[in-house]
């Protein structure tokens, strides 16, 4: 089940060039700043290899299918700046294929990201988080997950994500681990803030079932 992180496993059609400012980076830098406090985003000597984990990403206006997200292997990082970002200009899930452009380059999990934005115009922000906590307890939570011989950054993982949506398990949570990607949770919402929101709700839920099992 273990995989190593940060790996771009889709077709990628990078420019390396910097970016205009699409749209303001204030939500999404402040958000990820927690998620970076709660340890859902970074890099850590004791987890991974030491390789950075998780990523966030917002579209650039609400009728866009265009979407920023943060760059490959900037989990070691406590502040990002424009530089940090990437564009995605076009994404094409089923095709395995990104054309992005900016000074570094997008997140390994970037197809996910867009194939959860493909599935609802209403979707305006994704946080992709590896929380051990929520993760385990997937079952224990009742949440929606992919299987687990369904790697991350894929076909076959963009196509579950559209599965997911199509069964109507999303319809009562917007959120949904990846049971074949070790710790990964994807969280979504119509902004940044009800992204957050509710990852951080079923952290909360997560770490209060291994208090009560501790506690037993």
């Amino acid at each position: 089940m273990k995989q190593q992180e940060g790996v771009i496993k889709y077709q990628l059609n990078h420019t390396q060039q910097p970016i205009s400012q699409p749209c303001s980076l204030t939500d999404i830098n402040a958000w990820r700043t927690i998620a970076v406090r709660l340890e859902l985003i970074g890099q850590s000597l004791g987890r991974y290899q030491n390789i950075g984990f998780g990523n966030i990403s917002q579209r650039i206006d609400p009728h866009s299918a265009q979407f920023i997200i943060s760059g490959t292997q900037t989990g070691h990082l406590k502040q990002l700046n424009p530089e940090h970002y990437c564009l995605i200009v076009k994404a094409e899930p089923h095709q395995n294929r990104i054309q992005s452009r900016g000074l570094c380059k997008p997140s390994s999990e970037s197809l996910s990201h867009a194939s959860v934005y493909a599935q609802n115009p209403a979707i305006q922000a994704v946080i992709h988080a590896h929380s051990p906590e929520i993760w385990k307890h997937t079952i224990a939570l009742g949440l929606p997950h992919t299987s687990v011989d369904i790697p991350y950054g894929t076909v076959e993982m963009a196509m579950a994500v559209e599965q997911l949506f199509q069964s109507g398990k999303l319809t009562q949570t917007s959120l949904f681990t990846m049971l074949g990607h070790e710790d990964g949770v994807i969280a979504f919402g119509r902004n940044m803030e009800e992204a957050a929101w509710e990852l951080i709700k079923h952290l909360s839920l997560a770490i209060r079932i291994e208090q009560q099992r501790i506690n037993r």
